[in-house]
């Protein structure tokens, strides 16, 4: 079992039997990214460490806090079903893959405007079996007003007020929208050019903000929250 994904996700907190769920799904899906990355330019590595640290467990560093996230929807009375989940610019599928494949009760889009990216996704899709996720091959402009609950998104660096105002418009309301970033001090100048209230939340990233053996950089990764009113 590999070191990395495996041990990073038993720090993460999921159990034995996620992880057991989890590794072949993940290592799936790192193969099909170095077989199409070239093709495709997913991603910018095609090594499997730097795969499964900076990409796959970056994006499940957010699962705890996605988690209380959703139980306090469910807590104000919607349903399972009506928790829809939207990677926006999912590119080559982070955050929308992994998180998919981690919250299996819940549906998923990942939304992409590159048609060839999107024919990777939907090959991801079935060969990990992820059977509560679809492709939606869209500008982010055109997805319909209000209707996911969150979107959480990798992409748009900086998020500029245009993109915003966008992305908080598919969001129902008492709906998030959910952003990685990493400093801290970086994200206060962003939102503070947006004028919106939000909440940063620290993420831990096994092997990344805390360091590795080869590796004594540490890295910062946060977790924008914005909630529509």
């Amino acid at each position: 079992m590999p070191e990395y994904l495996s041990e990073g996700l038993r720090k993460t907190g999921f159990s034995p039997t996620e992880i057991s769920i989890l590794v072949p799904k993940m290592e799936s899906y790192i193969r099909e990214l170095k077989l199409y990355n070239s093709a495709y330019n997913l991603v910018n590595t095609d090594d499997h460490d730097q795969l499964v640290i900076h990409h796959v467990l970056d994006s499940l560093s957010a699962v705890p806090e996605l988690k209380k996230i959703i139980q306090d929807l469910l807590f104000r009375g919607l349903s399972k079903s009506d928790i829809t989940i939207a990677d926006i610019g999912s590119g080559g599928g982070f955050p929308g893959i992994p998180l998919a494949a981690a919250f299996p009760d819940y549906r998923f889009t990942l939304v992409e405007r590159m048609a060839k990216r999107c024919a990777f996704l939907e090959n991801c899709v079935i060969q990990l079996g992820l059977s509560n996720t679809k492709v939606l091959n869209l500008d982010a402009e055109k997805i319909p007003s209000g209707s996911v609950r969150i979107a959480v998104f990798r992409a748009f660096r900086p998020l500029t007020q245009k993109m915003f105002n966008t992305l908080i418009g598919i969001v129902a309301s008492g709906g998030l929208l959910a952003a990685y970033k990493a400093r801290e001090n970086k994200i206060k100048e962003e939102m503070a050019a947006l004028a919106v209230d939000y909440k940063i939340l620290p993420l831990t990233v096994p092997f990344l903000t805390e360091g590795r053996d080869d590796d004594k950089t540490i890295h910062e990764r946060n977790l924008v929250l914005i909630q529509k009113r």
